[in-house]
């Protein structure tokens, strides 16, 4: 399913990462294989013999090319299989995205969540691929599942070397037919869906939005959440799951999709050896023929939980993804809700009615909604913030939608489609969600409607479906004449389709990007003003090229008390220019295809872009304006605090938060007011309110400039002209304070136990670690990393294997030790995400696991399992340019280069389990954790 809205602070956000849809299996011997429907009696299906099947007379049928759109080829095998192949040279790595046309939508009565649980059960694996996702983080593999209502979908990235792509095709025939589907799997697996589904619990908007959508839809189930209901979840038989499973998980019902770095030959070779000898299923998909009625009347819902944050959502039915009218949906969502632009951000946003705005529209196979809603300053203005969200959004007749609030629509939306289509990974998942909507071709056609639409299509979409009788929001009213909605139309695709105006795009140059390839290729060199350089010009697809720009300022003494100030600065310079309005610098970042985010604290800023070659150079001057000449404006400060002040109001009663707050403070307990300091939810709210304009700008004035700093580069660009126009622009750009670096360090943490009450919340959760005065040069650092990977920083780990596989109390559980760059600094950490009658067992667990892993010692199969995921691992995120101009920053900041890097690599490669054991027997200390754990108290028994 979609991500789940869960705010991580503190290292939260990096150890959620880990967290999938799919799960890994506890390690026991495999049940017998599944029988295939329909397959000749007798035979085997084994994508893996690198032959046919023992029943069958011939191999399979070549497969059949049908069309090529933009470099994308489209294939179907004999048994039905539909392929897409997508080549890019100028990647290091393959993505394999098979997507299953079954969701939510397909189950009946009793079956809610069965599609979320079977997507679950597929990573516990077959009886050839047990622990799928172990087996996928031994080969260094990014991955995931994902379920919604009309497909389901598992993707991996992996590095294209070796047997990679090989295996991995292997690994989703084996799981298209053979999953081992027992009662034992599904007796561990269901706790931990339902405490997937008690993490979404805790989000107002999120459940706010189901329960609106609950009631909008009366037939249809696009009404029924994804997750599905705890008590089907919960007590669904196996032979039923299993029969959903062998309707539609057959290769007549899918699609495979293939991008990245691979030879389109030998991929379409392999992939009729692994799939090709699937047989065609005999049965037949019945299709789905219930039609969610024209809505005629208002309805209303009210959501009553412990909160602070008071919020409203208006849902209006809409079209299906493929109706022509799809995108001027998207446009209705943009010109009401972007910041600064859109009319419910001014009329509600910058008066203070409210504290944010947003809106949801999806891609559906049928007709879906448009949900609009709004985070309330307060309690007291709830009332009049809804009743002017509702007269802007129906208020189309009165105020007709302009041609530039159209064309900044299309500006924004072909700006991401450029993006989206110059990233082979990224394009592979799209293409899914475009197939699952009726045709992978629709997103082409959607970007050719974008090109197209007009003020007059969004006016007509805007006056027939944004009105009362087609709303859900909370109230009812009886209407004497109703003026409904029109039918919503059932898209000719395949007529649609056939009118695609094909795009052209640069291919780029095939890269590699090994430690090796890099090194030769990034320059090094220090630029007027102060600032590191490091340039990595490649030729990319589409251009792009992205650029991180660093500046240092301050010391302990002048930054001290200044923690809020400088987030707040960093934020308004984002907002305005002396000669540009918010507005006018968002119109220009698209009109440039660009993005552009700073992101300020106190000590450093930092600037990242990414764009275009052609665009480079303007954005850079744009750059420059924001920095150098901010508007730093009075009403903009007073939006920011709002929104700031509402987040941190949000974050009192999120478990997550108030954890991670209390747990940051703990570990690193530095004075009040000093900016490494992790500030109470009260403290930082005060300070926020203290802050003025006057305090902004003598900050700006103060710290911001050049003089230490680093800027990195990756993509298409000429370096030279780079570094000319940095020195131009930077070189003189004078700040008033000096700079020196503010030291991290170990406080020699002691133990402590701690439980904090966030009452009617559905899930807690426990963090648990102490501090290390630990380096990252130290000898001992190989085989911590190792040691890091087996405790808790894979979904094969000693704790997740715990939590998650064998006992099934945790959706996600992680470990970590990590060192300091320049100080002694590091920590080893725990956590686990739980129902809140589960904290005990949960936070023992995980003290367990940590204790004997110091205690037992390691095996040496499993560091040399950890040591090949471990590098591999690497491998796979240094061919992510965005990791990559972070990394060249880091390294001019720390004076290192690749060679660092090789040779961190060479000694991890070396590292054994003794020096794993004596490591972490020299590091690790349970009997000095700092234990938090928060959640509703009361449901754990604690109260």
């Amino acid at each position: 399913m979609p991500p789940v809205r869960l705010r991580a602070p503190f290292a939260l956000s990096a150890a959620l990462s880990l967290l999938a849809c799919g799960t890994t299996p506890v390690a026991r011997p495999a049940p017998p294989a599944p029988a295939v429907p329909s397959q000749p009696e007798g035979a085997i299906v084994d994508p893996f013999a690198g032959a046919v099947p023992a029943a069958a007379a011939v191999a399979p049928p070549a497969p059949v090319k049908v069309r090529t759109v933009e470099g994308i080829d489209e294939y179907v095998l004999g048994n039905g299989l539909t392929v897409l192949l997508f080549p890019d040279p100028t990647q290091s790595t393959v993505t394999v995205n098979i997507t299953y046309h079954v969701g939510s939508k397909h189950e009946g009565y009793g079956e809610t969540g069965m599609a979320h649980l079977l997507e679950h059960m597929l990573f516990k694996g077959t009886p050839r691929h047990r622990n799928v996702l172990k087996l996928l983080d031994e080969r260094g593999a990014f991955a995931n599942g994902s379920t919604w209502n009309d497909r389901t979908n598992y993707y991996e990235t992996l590095p294209a070397t070796g047997d990679n792509l090989t295996w991995a095709l292997g690994l989703e025939a084996d799981r298209m037919v053979n999953a081992s589907i027992s009662d034992d799997d599904l007796r561990t697996e269901f706790s931990v869906v339902r405490n997937e589904l008690e993490m979404g619990e805790n989000d107002p908007a999120g459940i706010l939005e189901e329960r609106v959508v609950s009631t909008a839809f009366l037939w249809h189930n696009y009404g029924k959440s994804t997750i599905g209901s705890r008590s089907d979840v919960e007590n669904v038989p196996t032979t039923r799951l299993r029969a959903f499973y062998e309707k539609y998980y057959q290769p007549d019902n899918a699609i495979l999709i293939v991008a990245g770095k691979f030879e389109r030959d030998a991929a379409l070779a392999a992939i009729n050896q692994s799939f090709g000898v699937i047989p065609r299923p005999a049965r037949t998909l019945p299709p789905s023929y219930t039609v969610e009625p024209v809505q005629d009347g208002e309805r209303s819902v009210v959501l009553r939980r412990v909160g602070d944050v008071h919020l409203v959502l208006a849902l209006y039915h809409a079209v299906a993804s493929a109706d022509p009218d799809h995108v001027a949906f998207d446009a209705l969502d943009h010109l009401l809700t972007t910041e600064p632009s859109g009319r419910l951000y001014r009329a509600l946003v910058e008066p203070g009615l409210a504290a944010d705005v947003y809106a949801s529209h999806y891609l559906f196979r049928d007709p879906h909604y448009l949900a609009v809603g709004l985070r309330a300053k307060d309690g007291k203005t709830v009332a009049r913030a809804r009743d002017a969200m509702l007269a802007a959004i129906e208020g189309f007749a009165k105020k007709p939608v302009t041609t530039e609030e159209v064309e900044r629509f299309k500006a924004a939306k072909l700006k991401e489609l450029a993006m989206l289509t110059s990233d082979s990974a990224r394009l592979a998942v799209e293409l899914s969600e475009w197939a699952a909507a009726g045709d992978w071709r629709l997103l082409f056609l959607y970007r050719d409607r974008v090109k197209a639409l007009t003020a007059a299509d969004v006016q007509r979409v805007a006056t027939g479906y944004l009105k009362a009788s087609n709303r859900t929001l909370g109230e009812f009213v009886p209407t004497a004449a109703p003026d409904r909605a029109p039918v919503a139309r059932e898209p000719d695709i395949a007529r649609a389709v056939e009118a695609i105006t094909a795009g052209t795009t640069d291919e780029g140059e095939a890269f590699v990007a090994s430690l090796d390839n890099l090194a030769a290729r990034t320059a090094t060199r220090d630029l007027a003003g102060g600032l590191k350089a490091a340039f990595l010009p490649k030729k990319t697809r589409g251009g792009r090229v992205q650029v991180s720009l660093t500046f240092r300022h301050g010391d302990e003494k002048s930054l001290a008390g200044k923690r809020e100030v400088a987030a707040l600065t960093a934020a308004l310079v984002e907002r305005g220019t002396r000669t540009r309005s918010f507005t006018q610098l968002e119109d220009e970042k698209n009109k440039l295809t660009a993005n552009v985010s700073i992101d300020g604290g106190a000590g450093a800023l930092t600037v990242r872009i990414e764009t275009v070659r052609a665009s480079l150079p303007a954005v850079i001057d744009l750059v420059t304006e924001m920095l150098q000449q901010p508007a730093l404006a009075p009403a903009q400060l007073e939006i920011v605090r709002r929104q700031e002040l509402a987040d941190l109001q949000e974050q009192r009663q999120d478990p997550n938060a108030v954890a991670a707050n209390r747990f940051a403070r703990a570990l690193s307990p530095w004075p009040r007011g000093d900016v490494r300091a992790q500030p109470t939810f009260d403290e930082e709210a005060a300070a926020l309110k203290k802050i003025t304009i006057a305090d902004v700008r003598a900050y700006h004035q103060t710290f911001w400039g050049a003089g230490a700093g680093e800027v990195a580069a990756v993509g298409d660009f000429d370096a030279e002209a780079l570094a000319a126009q940095l020195e131009r622009n930077f070189g003189g750009w004078k700040r008033r304070a000096g700079y020196t670096r503010l030291a991290a360090r170990a406080f020699g943490s002691k133990a402590a136990d701690e439980q904090l009450d966030t009452p009617d919340k559905e899930m807690a959760i426990v963090l648990a670690g102490h501090d290390l005065g630990l380096r990252d040069d130290h000898p001992d650092l190989p085989a911590l990393i190792i040691a890091s990977h087996i405790l808790g920083g894979s979904t094969g780990s000693r704790v997740w294997m715990r939590l998650r596989e064998q006992e099934g109390l945790s959706y996600g559980a992680w470990g970590y030790i990590s060192a300091g760059e320049l100080d002694p600094a590091g920590q080893v950490g725990l956590g686990a995400i739980l129902a809140p009658q589960n904290l005990a067992r949960g936070k023992a667990a995980l003290i367990e696991e940590l204790t004997r892993l110091v205690q037992t010692g390691v095996t040496a199969a499993e560091v040399t399992t950890a040591i090949k995921a471990w590098l591999d691992q690497q491998d796979n995120l240094r061919a992510d340019d965005g990791f990559l101009v972070s990394l060249l920053a880091s390294q001019r900041y720390l004076g290192r280069d690749f060679a660092w890097h090789r040779d961190l690599q060479a000694r991890v490669a070396k590292v054994t389990a003794a020096d794993v054991n004596r490591a972490m027997k020299t590091w690790l200390s349970p009997e000095r954790l700092i234990i938090v754990s928060a959640g509703d108290l009361g449901k754990a028994g604690k109260k």
